[in-house]
């Protein structure tokens, strides 16, 4: 993804969010070959793509291309809650196990794997890419355990092999159906809730802007590059919602009730399934618990989104008419 074309990639994951606009993001840049490769059919098809169907928990008969330069591994299970504690690391170890021998036996020495901030763990406290790792969730320990086979492979060949591994934050744009879109439905029904507090560190990044620092962080021609997927302004929740209401829903109300109540409330519509917009008590306590995670090499390096989110939100707007989704 850098000025030099690219000959060919394999995208372990392309077919999910962010695998499919790095899939867009290449066929732009005029990438000769693409091959991704996910266990799930994509949303969209692109001509020029080869699309694989494959478990990247056994890439024993995954096929070797010629003219591969890079690895990007994006599949994951990341969903929270959605899975069993068991699924996160048969998918996102064993599967950087079988990225990693594929990249071996397919003799690919360029590796771009994204991990999480989930691997530092809720806290009030900013972490840095220096921070020591305490995962507390499945997913983050997955993904901890994901970057040192990652790192595994990397050293075995030092002179030859470069690594990127992005933490990113939570990423959002268009197809995401996550957390942002999320609060994009909810303020659309004209009201916003604030469980107990609206000061909440919310560390995000929008699509684009990730897959922009990857590209800076894959320039920087180094052997081992581990960074912060995030904007440097350290978002609160109320910084984010504010910037909804400015731009995009000026007649939302707000109000903020005590979090008992809210996740109380938040039990009870999981039931229902209320207004089909994914209320449930975990993704309440994601509203209450900060993830204060700073880009400290990226800032270090001079590469800031000075925008930010109010940039992002505006952009999302424009590609989708401004539904958010």
């Amino acid at each position: 993804m850098s000025d030099e074309v690219l000959k060919g990639v394999v995208i372990f994951g392309g077919s999910g969010f962010i695998g499919s606009h790095l899939i867009d993001k290449l066929i732009t840049q005029g990438c000769k070959k693409i091959i991704s490769v996910d266990i799930k059919k994509p949303k969209v098809k692109r001509e020029s793509v080869n699309y694989i169907l494959a478990d990247v928990r056994d890439l024993s008969s995954l096929e070797k291309f010629d003219g591969v330069e890079k690895i990007y591994n994006f599949a994951a299970i990341h969903t929270t809650p959605g899975h069993e504690h068991h699924e996160y690391y048969e998918t996102n170890v064993c599967g950087a196990i079988e990225v990693c021998k594929y990249a071996e036996r397919a003799g690919i020495e360029h590796i771009v794997f994204t991990s999480s901030i989930s691997v530092y763990g809720p806290s009030e406290e900013q972490k840095t890419e220096e921070t020591v790792l305490q995962p507390e969730s499945s997913y983050g320990y997955s993904k901890m355990i994901a970057e040192k086979i990652h790192k595994e492979w990397l050293n075995k060949d030092l002179k030859n092999k470069r690594l990127v591994i992005v933490r990113p934050a939570v990423v959002f744009g268009p197809g995401e159906g996550g957390n942002f879109t999320r609060l994009a439905t909810l303020l659309s029904k004209g009201i916003f809730i604030y469980p107990g507090r609206k000061n909440t560190i919310k560390a995000c990044i929008y699509v684009d802007d990730l897959l922009e620092a990857i590209n800076f962080a894959e320039e920087q021609n180094q052997t081992l590059i581990t960074f912060n997927g995030a904007y440097h302004q350290g978002y609160t929740l109320e910084d984010i919602i504010i910037t909804f209401q400015s731009n995009h829903f000026e007649n939302v109300k707000t109000v903020m009730l005590p979090k008992a109540f809210v996740l109380g409330v938040a039990k009870t519509l999981r039931l229902f399934n209320a207004f089909n917009i994914g209320i449930h008590p975990d993704r309440v306590m994601k509203l209450v618990k900060s993830t204060d995670v700073y880009p400290g090499w990226l800032v270090s390096k001079g590469k800031k989104f000075d925008g930010g989110v109010e940039v992002a939100l505006n952009k999302w707007s424009s590609a989708t008419n401004g539904k958010f989704n």
